[in-house]
């Protein structure tokens, strides 16, 4: 018995779209991550904006799969990778705007105009 995990039957453009907005939202919620960790510096407003951006991204690739689909859940149109992207993009997004808002509130603070 052989196993193809990778092979066009498995693989569908579907799946393929929501695999990438998935991945783009995990690099927002990794960017997120780590401006929210070094929000008290008030230098991670370029951190805070890459992981708002590749939220909102990821949401919207979710958003394009979702409606695409043709199916429900096994049907090789990618729908629970597409509600998987919007989850994780709404994440990225939400740490993006803390962090946004941490970096804004710091530079008020410090007396940097923002």
């Amino acid at each position: 018995m052989t196993v193809h995990l990778l092979s066009a039957a498995y693989l569908t453009p579907g799946r393929v779209w929501s695999l990438i907005a998935v991945l783009v939202g995990v690099i927002g919620v990794v960017a997120g991550g780590l401006a929210v960790a070094r929000s008290r510096s008030g230098s991670t407003r370029r951190g805070a904006v890459v992981a708002l951006a590749a939220g909102l991204l990821g949401m919207a690739g979710g958003v394009y799969v979702v409606a695409a689909a043709k199916g429900g859940p096994g049907t090789g149109y990618g729908i629970v990778g597409g509600f998987l992207a919007l989850v994780v993009g709404l994440i990225a997004a939400a740490l993006g705007g803390l962090a946004l808002s941490r970096s804004r509130r710091a530079g008020r603070v410090s007396g940097e105009v923002a």
